[in-house]
């Protein structure tokens, strides 16, 4: 997410994921019983595939058997039952106890979450019109629904309960972390507001589902809307004969024949103003890029990012914190806006220092070339790619005939996971799929026994979102056997017909990367649902997969998987040298522009209600934002602007600093494997045990220490970027 994005558009409420959104008021009919409810559901079971538990292996989703039409009545379903179940819990004459409150409440809502899992993973992988209808009818109704329960004073009673007396239960450490948790997200929901506190509280939620849902569609369509024509196959000098015949496969889709289109991807430089030699369209494409969603045509967002920031800080004061970005940081392993401030502040000074060089550099080139013009955001790419040839004597172009999909896929994702861990991965043909180009992988752990299922998606779509993600359609946990399926999204153009599919590094990267996220979800092994996997504070569940990116570049394996798709040649070595040495370049700027987003993510977030800007004045903010961390600088926009800031209107709201907050940790975690002997099953299994497997049964930086035996050093992260 990122160009490594991981997916976060649900919150977790006992076992099933729903959309961090809404509310409808569901009505006191919702409260039957469980015998009328199994009734209701049973007598429809063989029409709707929700309605029982898949009979596939892993109870893996009946994608073939599964209908636009079943999503609804199911969600409804799934959301009667669980207030019924919800009801049982609150009628018990018992005390309550861990058995018959917390457990109950985390085997609750099974059917909410099958449909749930499959919905979402369509609505970000595999939309259409009726799908987005869905999406926005079931926002407001699923925020009631998650209301209805975190903010019940009975089920809130029983659990304050556990929590007061839990130092005198004797219970082991993963149900003490439990009550703890769960009172927690119960006081953090509202549970302790008044009755009056709680309808404005209920009216907040609804309103910013239904921005939310609004704003992700709106990024979407504009994408679409605003992928850039070319007339000409001469205006496309610099690309490749497979990516000009991809450009006019995609013209010919949307009903231009005879001209090429270029999609636009979510962030805001885009990879063809890298190699582009036309000046005037890299300019166009820059300029569409940066404009989307506030220009006030059809998919404008800055009304609803301005909405939606005045409701986070209202509902964050209503819940007692000065503002959002207080609320948020709170509940992650940073704590307090000071602390990321410092950080971002202390990272800033030094990346636009490295920018400013790099920009002077590419100036050189410039006017040794005789051109008379300025250097300007959408000149960067095309020219440190001369830069970096100049300095390393290879561009980036001579890399991809090395990396062919599938043996990074097999070769280097797969083989670095059996090096390290000991797994070891078969294609399954026989489990349906959503989509022809969708793979589906058995993953075997050490001993032979089936540890998930991975479903790998790799393909930009016009129905598909934008950047990369790991997602899960089943989570691990003991307290109902089951195992991980786990998904990765990626966004790779597809070629031509017969022709293969060659990565860029960056896109070899970010495939490792996700892969992290799936051995963090794959690796699961505690009891309760809610800390299954990647259920970890958001300025964490980063961290595993940055770490696995280390694998991309490590030599044994890159040699293994970087070979030529037509000779079979393994990659030269000098050509490996080169890619290594030049691991540093270009990262002012790469840094500059991520940080410049999460200084726009917290200077908003960090706003009482009375300041937030009007739609209006967001532009200006941006600026005035960035003017006064001294991270303006015209030549690196930032990677994401407020308008089609994805991350920010879902699950990371003043949270996009979790990239480089949990890089410290991910690069004092590389000098440790590498200080231990690097890639060696010991220290795989180290890391396993000690926190990929813990998911959040342990308090984040607890898991850190278990595994470094100290805290996180700052020096390797300066060290990889430059920095210091």
């Amino acid at each position: 997410m990122i160009s490594n994005t991981y997916h976060t558009g649900v919150l977790l409420l006992g076992i099933y994921s729903l959309v961090a959104c809404t509310d409808h008021y569901v009505s006191e009919k919702s409260l039957v019983t469980m015998s009328e409810q199994t009734t209701d559901v049973e007598g429809s079971e063989q029409k709707n595939p929700f309605f029982s538990e898949s009979s596939l292996y892993f109870q893996y989703p009946p994608f073939d058997r599964i209908e636009n039409g079943h999503y609804q009545p199911a969600f409804e379903a799934g959301m009667k039952q669980q207030l019924a179940e919800i009801a049982e819990i609150n009628s018990q004459d018992e005390p309550p106890t861990v058995e018959n409150t917390l457990v109950l409440l985390e085997l609750s809502g099974r059917l909410l979450s099958r449909v749930s899992s499959v919905f979402y993973g369509m609505t970000s992988a595999h939309t259409n019109a009726t799908l987005r209808e869905i999406e926005a009818d079931m926002a407001p109704r699923l925020s009631a629904h998650r209301d209805r329960i975190l903010l019940d004073p009975v089920l809130f009673s029983r659990i304050e309960a556990l929590y007061f007396q839990r130092d005198i239960l004797n219970l082991d450490s993963e149900t003490l972390r439990l009550i703890d948790e769960k009172y927690r997200e119960f006081v953090r929901a509202g549970a302790e507001l008044s009755v009056e506190e709680k309808e404005k509280l209920r009216a907040i939620n609804i309103e910013l589902s239904e921005l939310s849902t609004r704003f992700s569609q709106n990024v979407m369509d504009e994408a679409r809307a605003r992928a850039i024509v070319v007339d000409t196959r001469e205006e496309l000098a610099g690309l490749t004969d497979a990516e000009i015949q991809s450009a006019a496969d995609t013209a010919e889709v949307r009903g231009e024949e005879g001209k090429f289109v270029i999609p636009l991807l979510n962030t805001t430089q885009q990879p063809y103003l890298a190699v582009l030699e036309n000046r005037d369209l890299r300019e166009r494409i820059f300029k569409a890029s940066f404009a989307r969603g506030s220009d006030g045509g059809d998919y404008d967002n800055l009304e609803i990012v301005s909405q939606t920031a005045l409701l986070r800080s209202q509902k964050a004061q209503l819940l007692g914190f000065a503002n959002h970005a207080e609320y948020i940081l709170n509940n992650q392993t940073a704590k307090t806006v000071v602390a990321v401030n410092e950080r971002l502040a202390f990272l800033t000074l030094q990346a636009v220092a490295n920018a400013r060089n790099e920009a002077a550099d590419l100036q050189e080139i410039i006017d040794a070339e005789g051109e008379s013009f300025e250097l300007a955001a959408w000149d960067w790419d095309f020219y440190s790619e001369k830069v970096r040839q100049e300095r390393y004597a290879f561009d980036t172009a001579q890399l991809e005939p090395y990396f062919e999909l599938d043996n990074v896929l097999q070769k280097g994702v797969f083989y670095a996971a059996t090096q390290i861990y000991g797994l070891t991965f078969r294609e399954r043909f026989d489990l349906p799929i959503y989509q022809d180009d969708v793979r589906v992988f058995e993953v075997f752990d050490h001993d032979g026994v089936t540890l998930s299922l991975f479903i790998f998606d790799p393909y930009a779509r016009d129905n598909k979102r934008g950047g990369a993600w790991m997602s899960a359609y089943r989570n691990q946990s003991h307290l109902d056997d089951s195992r991980s399926i786990v998904a990765n999204h990626i966004n790779i153009s597809k070629p031509p017909e017969g022709q293969v599919t060659l990565l860029s590094f960056e896109e070899v990267t970010t495939m490792f990367h996700e892969f992290g996220h799936a051995l963090h979800g794959m690796f699961s092994n505690i009891i309760y649902p809610s800390f299954a996997g990647t259920r970890v504070p958001r300025d964490f569940v980063e961290y595993p997969s940055q770490v696995n990116e280390m694998w991309s570049i490590w030599p044994e394996v890159l040699r293994n998987y970087a070979q030529h798709y037509i000779s079979g040649e393994p990659i030269p070595t000098e050509l490996l040298d080169k890619l290594l040495e030049a691991q540093r370049f270009n990262q002012g700027y790469t840094t500059t522009e991520y940080l410049a987003a999460s200084i726009i993510d917290q200077a908003l977030h960090q706003l009482s209600p009375e300041e937030i800007p009007l739609s209006d004045e967001l532009e200006q903010f941006e600026y005035d934002a960035l003017a006064s961390e001294g991270a303006n600088l015209a030549t690196v926009p930032p990677r994401y602007r407020l308008a089609y800031f994805s991350h920010i209107m879902g699950g990371y709201s003043a949270g996009y600093y979790s990239y480089i907050w949990s890089e410290v940790m991910d690069a004092d975690t590389v000098e440790w494997f590498k200080e231990n002997g690097g890639m060696l099953r010991k220290n795989g299994e180290h890391f396993r045990e000690t926190l990929l497997s813990k998911g959040g049964s342990e308090e984040a930086m607890a898991l850190f220490r278990n595994f470094r035996g100290r805290e996180a050093d700052v020096e390797p992260l300066l060290e990889r970027r430059g920095l210091n």
